[in-house]
């Protein structure tokens, strides 16, 4: 097998890999919420293992590069779906009727925008040794660097933020 047919099948693994991950994780919280607890344990289980497949893999690709480098990896990605992804996807499911994508879409869309700032500027601080807390909106995926009263994005209250 080539080198070249090596790389692109560990990339299409990681892909895969990584699909699988949030799939059991989504079929572990809808096991949870019908008290099938062991379930959910075992979809859990098998996510973490699809992740260290999936970290592996990417790893073996060369795909991780030094922070700096990952910081400029992740501010192109997020800006891409910001700005050329989702825009179209928000227009297509408008146009189609489907309210409920459209607003994942959007969601989507407006957290990628904050995601794509948040790794620029922390790419601009970089050596900065004060610790740094983030907050994760669990409803739309926005990110802040303090508690809001509210998520600037979905409005779900401040208090529900995840804290890293």
């Amino acid at each position: 097998m080539s080198g070249n047919k090596t790389l692109a099948h560990l990339m299409e693994a990681f892909a895969g890999e990584s699909q699988a991950n949030r799939k059991y994780l989504a079929y572990a919280k809808k096991a949870e919420e019908e008290g099938k607890l062991n379930a959910a344990k075992l979809f859990r289980a098998a996510a973490e293992a699809e992740t260290l497949h999936a970290l592996r893999q990417f790893e073996i690709a060369g795909k991780i590069g030094s922070t700096a480098d990952n910081l400029k990896d992740a501010i192109a990605g997020e800006t891409y779906e910001h700005e050329d992804m989702y825009p179209g996807f928000v227009k297509e499911a408008e146009a189609a009727g489907n309210s409920a994508a459209a607003r994942a879409f959007t969601y989507a869309m407006k957290a990628e925008e904050v995601h794509a700032r948040l790794f620029k500027e922390a790419l601009e601080n970089l050596d900065q040794k004060e610790e740094v807390f983030y907050y994760l909106c669990p409803v739309c995926g926005n990110i802040e660097k303090a508690v809001p009263e509210k998520c600037s994005i979905c409005g779900v209250p401040g208090e529900k933020f995840i804290k890293f």
